[in-house]
């Protein structure tokens, strides 16, 4: 307890800077547009880039670079070259049209030009949610250009050579499972801003409920206008306001379109089938995210199937009272997390 009042007061203490402090912070991150793979790319970086390690970071739905400013300022602080995309679709990255410009061949294929942009022949990986789908991906496809990979909360599934994966979710979860519930162009986009940009980005920052998330026909969101609730506690308005007039500009077709294509990438992934991950691996995700809450992925995790697909896998962390969102939830854990891993492979 006294340990707890005490660390407590060293935050009352040091409440003057914030605000002074957070403008200071953001203004050292520096942004550039990258012309690559035929598109522009909007990266966000700090830390100096010679000699010195690159962590590369991968942000997920509905997300921007900006959910990694936390990882970046700590890290680019102990000495890394730190680089945070917009993924196509997101942000001030070019968003295609059509969902078929969403595969992981494409995606992919952005960030080894990334890579190869960047100026160095491998990076440091830590991604989150979609992004660390892409990871996942990007180490199966390009395992030479990944030194070590930090995941959060999104494990490594393999490929099932039986059934395609949006049928396979609607027979164990049924039409109104979210990834079903995506699939159609145009529906929850119309869903989207009948609720309003913010209330629906609100809602999925905040939601905490465990196992596979669900969309009603009707108010797919539980959105009430009376009763908006609160911010979730580790997001600041400031913040929050940043990535709503971010979606608000562009929409949400770009993230979703990742959804979309997952059929085909199914189709063009069959060479793949069975195919191990051969990059080292640290997995941390929080006993309160969704992902891990849905039935069946403790026991994939924990129970010998994840690591027979990831050989290397080195560590799993569960983090307690934790949930989707774990990279700005609990920044310094994982950034610790993050740094413990990385240094080993420096």
């Amino acid at each position: 307890c006294a340990t707890k009042t005490h660390h407590h007061h060293i935050h009352t203490k040091n409440q003057h800077t914030p605000l002074k402090t957070l403008h200071t912070q953001m203004e050292e991150i520096t942004h550039r547009t990258l012309h690559i793979n035929g598109i522009n790319m909007h990266i966000a970086e700090k830390g100096e880039g010679q000699g010195k390690p690159v962590i590369l970071f991968l942000h997920g739905f509905p997300e921007l670079w900006f959910t990694w400013r936390h990882q970046i300022h700590s890290l680019s602080s102990l000495g890394f070259h730190t680089v945070a995309p917009d993924l196509r679709g997101y942000g001030d990255t070019d968003a295609p049209g059509s969902s078929q410009a969403y595969t992981c061949h494409h995606i992919v294929a952005d960030l080894v030009a990334l890579i190869d942009q960047l100026g160095v022949d491998q990076v440091a990986l830590v991604a989150h949610d979609w992004g660390a789908l892409v990871g996942w991906y990007l180490c199966l496809f390009r395992p030479d250009l990944v030194k070590a990979y930090v995941c959060l909360s999104v494990p490594f599934r393999p490929r099932n050579p039986k059934m395609k994966p949006v049928e396979g979710m609607r027979l164990v979860f049924g039409e109104d499972y979210y990834m079903c519930r995506f699939q159609e162009p145009g529906v929850i986009e119309a869903e989207i801003s009948k609720a309003g940009t913010a209330e629906v980005l609100k809602k999925i920052l905040s939601d905490r409920k465990p196992g596979p998330p669900y969309l009603a026909k009707v108010n797919p969101f539980g959105i009430c206008p009376k009763n908006s609730g609160p911010l979730p506690s580790w997001l600041k308005e400031d913040d929050f306001n940043y990535i709503v007039n971010k979606f608000s500009e562009t929409g949400f077709t770009g993230g979703l379109n990742y959804y979309r294509a997952l059929d085909l990438n199914w189709e063009l992934t069959g060479a793949w089938t069975g195919a191990a991950v051969m990059v080292p691996v640290k997995y941390v995700v929080g006993d309160e995210d969704m992902c891990y809450t849905t039935p069946g992925v403790k026991e994939y995790v924990h129970g010998g199937g994840f690591k027979k697909n990831v050989p290397l896998l080195e560590e799993i962390v569960v983090m307690e009272g934790v949930g989707h969102f774990l990279n700005q939830e609990r920044p310094g854990e994982i950034n610790a997390h993050i740094h413990n891993f990385i240094i080993k492979f420096y």
